[in-house]
């Protein structure tokens, strides 16, 4: 079920930078609107099963399933308007490359917060970044524009990482469906309360304009945030992260064929040193919930 998960998750996020792209770039829709639109159809889908078979999931949640889905949804919020702008300003494969960095992120506030690494998790992510330079080349800030962009897509991965941390808070102790209903409808609200300050407006768009938005809400939103957000249960933020180092070439290979832009030249190569960071930090952290075991099996001896 897991691996599964996976790949729905990474083809679903992998999809979004590019539809994003070609929708701001090609119809009416503004950036705020995709955000909005797509939590708050997802709230209103992952809400409905719930309510429907087992509507007192709501009413048992406590402060603490609604604080760290608050937390989620606001940090999923601005997330959401830093990624989605710094696509209009900078490459798909930058903005893209930068944004997932959330796990180098998640390690950064481990630190901060006292846990010290296994070095095979430091390992695998110094691996993985060099995958994600030999994809991007650190192609960056080549006009003011593309600056700005790439400073938003760092803020948006920094803000993920924190979405991610929440939500691995969060689902201890809440089903999918409730977490991504409360999740999700707390960013919808927050980014529909931006819209209305900055006047960006969220409906009166063209017909294909919708078709991008209900694209991304079904392959981004539905598939892929859902996917990660249900394996935060049972993986730790920072391995699900580097799952989602996996949307970079994803991105990289469907901004290639639909967008016509330049595939990286060393997106293969990349790849390969994503999945071996990858392994090696799932294989260090098993290795770590491995080793106090068997020292309390020794010391009982």
């Amino acid at each position: 079920m897991i691996p599964l998960l996976v790949a729905l998750g990474v083809v679903g996020v992998s999809a979004s930078g590019p539809l994003i792209a070609a929708t701001l770039g090609a119809t009416s829709v503004t950036a705020l609107a995709i955000a909005f639109w797509r939590n708050a159809i997802a709230a209103v889908v992952m809400a409905a099963p719930v309510a429907l078979g087992s509507p007192r999931q709501f009413s048992r949640l406590g402060r603490r399933e609604y604080f760290w889905s608050a937390v989620a949804g606001t940090a999923l919020a601005l997330h959401f308007v830093c990624f989605i702008v710094s696509l209009t300003l900078t490459s798909v494969a930058a903005s893209t490359a930068l944004v997932c960095l959330q796990s180098g992120w998640i390690a950064v506030f481990s630190l901060l917060r006292g846990h010290r690494l296994p070095s095979a998790v430091l390992v695998g992510l110094g691996l993985s970044f060099a995958g994600v330079v030999a994809i991007t080349g650190l192609d960056l800030g080549s006009s003011p524009d593309a600056l700005l962009g790439d400073l938003l897509a760092v803020a948006g991965g920094i803000l993920a990482a924190l979405y991610t941390m929440a939500g691995g808070q969060a689902r201890k102790t809440m089903g999918t469906g409730t977490y991504t209903t409360l999740c999700y409808g707390v960013c919808a609200a927050l980014v529909a309360l931006m819209a209305a300050a900055t006047g960006q407006r969220l409906t009166g768009f063209e017909p294909t304009g919708w078709a991008g938005i209900i694209a991304i809400t079904i392959a981004a939103q539905l598939v892929g945030h859902t996917a990660f957000n249900h394996l935060v249960a049972v993986l730790s933020p920072l391995v699900v992260s580097m799952f989602i180092l996996l949307e970079i070439p994803g991105a990289a290979l469907l901004a290639a064929v639909f967008l016509g832009e330049v595939l990286p030249a060393g997106t293969y190569a990349g790849l390969g040193l994503i999945l071996a960071g990858l392994a090696v930090v799932v294989l260090g952290q098993r290795r770590t919930r491995r080793e106090p075991k068997a020292q309390a099996e020794l010391g009982a001896d």
